[in-house]
């Protein structure tokens, strides 16, 4: 079954009612040649719900939809997971913007480290967060997640490090962490309502004074193994170990 996101206004639970407009019209009349009577799933991006409805019309502008019936069950993490990604080289970023929808984070914030070598400057940066935006949001529509995690601003290290103040667990993988059985603990840490941050350097890793700061802060140093993972692996390696323990 084929998923859309709808601004929350286009639902109308009264008249149970909804209607797609946008890029959706053409995609689901001309692309996926959809006809009146199949169902789709909606969803607005904030309440997690998803809404079963089937095809009334397809007009010029727009695809009007009766609402059947309400999915309560949120396909959601019952935490949320913000990944602190530092700018990696050359396209891997809408990788892993793209894998880490899949995996259920929450919210991607990009971050400018010392040794990233892509340095984005401010005319840039509000395509390219633009263009991670629209992945993420194809992999939220692909992976039928109930919200588009947002993709932020870049955000400078010590800026990322203030944003995880006030979450309950925030990790960063480092290749000087040797417990494996504090990892286990800490991973083991996250529980259902609250918000963990992890943080994932660039291809060179973090700087020693990066390091030091986040753990000024209350960022726990963890281990990944024995083998020294690649920037766009590390991340959905911690995603794929927190769904593992979340998932319910």
């Amino acid at each position: 079954m084929h998923q859309f996101f709808v601004a929350p206004e286009q639902i109308n639970i009264h008249d149970k009612s909804v209607v797609i407009i946008g890029p959706d019209v053409n995609h689901i009349k001309n692309v996926l040649r959809m006809r009146v009577g199949e169902e789709i799933s909606v969803s607005n991006g904030r309440d997690a719900k998803e809404y079963r409805c089937g095809i009334l019309s397809l007009e010029e502008d727009r695809i009007c939809c009766g609402l059947r019936f309400i999915k309560e069950d949120s396909v959601e993490l019952p935490a949320r997971i913000y990944l602190f990604q530092a700018l990696p080289k050359a396209d891997k970023m809408e990788w892993i913007v793209q894998k880490a929808v899949e995996l259920g984070v929450y919210k991607i914030i990009p971050v400018a480290a010392k040794r990233c070598i892509v340095k984005l400057e401010d005319k840039k940066q509000a395509a390219r967060i633009a263009r991670w935006q629209g992945i993420a949001e194809s992999a939220a529509k692909q992976s039928r997640r109930a919200i588009v995690p947002e993709v932020t601003k870049v955000l400078e290290f010590s800026g990322a490090v203030s944003a995880a103040a006030g979450m309950d667990v925030k990790l960063i993988p480092y290749e000087m962490a040797r417990d494996m059985d504090k990892t286990r603990m800490l991973m083991n840490s996250l529980k259902p309502g609250q918000d963990a941050a992890v943080f994932i350097g660039p291809e060179g890793g973090f700087e020693e004074s990066e390091i030091a700061l986040a753990l000024e802060n209350g960022v726990e140093p963890v281990t990944l193994g024995k083998r020294i993972l690649r920037t766009e692996t590390a991340g959905l390696t911690v995603l794929s170990w927190m769904m593992y323990l979340l998932e319910p």
